[in-house]
């Protein structure tokens, strides 16, 4: 609806992840060159993790798009499954052809000649697992068998999981040691801070097509990173609320009031930030105590 008011190709803050709109701010940039350097390295196990809305996904479909052709890329974007269902899945992510009603053995069998058809081509192959944090535990235990599957070389298969917090309270558990001990490289992801944020929102605008003066005020940007606490996500969905009432107001530059009117509209902004919150009710109440004088005159 307001591309056009603002000058824009498209909408700048979708929460659908693109990688065209990846911002390099120090933590997801940092995560990514650890993904890059850990699976040119050949290492079997790596972490992620990050709360939610920290940009995961995103990272996890940046990482996939910047391998070279030497790679082949799996990727699991619901992995709460049982280990049977998820091997299937990463033999479908392989292309392999399975017989009907295979059994667990040859199923296994038929990974590992695909892992050995791959590497005798050259290929290293990367699975990736989103939301891991929702992996049972004997899922997780099967992807420790998978990454026994190995020439006298190098392993046939590296594995990222990408989840939230919860995902390191599961692998302390006693009973997937030994995969916790396999992970050699992990990283979490933090939310923005204020000067980040400044730059992440202007990185969208102008990846969108935007090319005027500062759209978002500095005082909207300092309550955008309040309400939002730098998250991403919560980010994006408030500065399109906020895009959206300043054309409704047929304005050209994205205030202050915009946004606290966008965090009042979203519950996740609301629990995100209480002081915003105390403002907006001293304000209704210093209303109501003026209009009560006006009606007691």
């Amino acid at each position: 609806m307001y591309n056009a008011h603002f000058g824009l190709r498209e909408l700048p803050f979708g929460i659908t992840p693109d990688t065209s709109f990846f911002f390099a701010a120090p933590s997801p940039q940092e995560a990514l060159n650890t993904l890059l350097v850990a699976v040119k390295n050949g290492e079997g196990f790596m972490k992620i993790t990050g709360e939610v809305g920290t940009g995961k996904t995103l990272l996890c479909r940046k990482f996939m798009a910047s391998l070279d052709d030497s790679f082949v890329t799996a990727y699991i974007p619901n992995p709460f499954l049982e280990p049977r269902t998820l091997m299937m899945a990463l033999a479908e992510e392989l292309e392999i052809t399975l017989e009907q009603n295979i059994d667990q053995y040859h199923l296994l069998k038929a990974i590992n000649h695909r892992l050995l058809v791959l590497a005798r081509a050259g290929k290293r192959v990367v699975l990736c697992i989103d939301e891991a944090q929702a992996m049972p535990l004997e899922t997780l235990e099967t992807l420790r068998l998978l990454t026994n599957l190995e020439t006298g070389k190098r392993k046939l298969l590296q594995i990222v999981l990408f989840g939230q917090p919860e995902l390191n309270r599961k692998l302390q558990l006693e009973s997937i040691r030994q995969l916790t001990q396999r992970i050699i490289f992990h990283y979490h992801l933090g939310p923005l801070s204020r000067d980040d944020l400044d730059f992440y929102v202007s990185h969208r605008l102008s990846v969108a097509g935007y090319a005027g003066a500062r759209l978002f005020a500095r005082d909207a940007i300092k309550v955008l990173h309040r309400a939002s606490r730098g998250v991403p996500r919560l980010v994006n969905v408030l500065a399109h609320k906020s895009l959206m009432l300043t054309y409704g107001q047929g304005r050209q530059q994205v205030a202050a009031v915009q946004v606290r009117a966008a965090a009042r509209d979203t519950i996740a902004a609301r629990n995100y930030s209480p002081l915003l919150w105390l403002g907006a009710t001293l304000a209704l109440l210093a209303a109501g105590a003026a209009l009560s004088w006006m009606v007691f005159q």
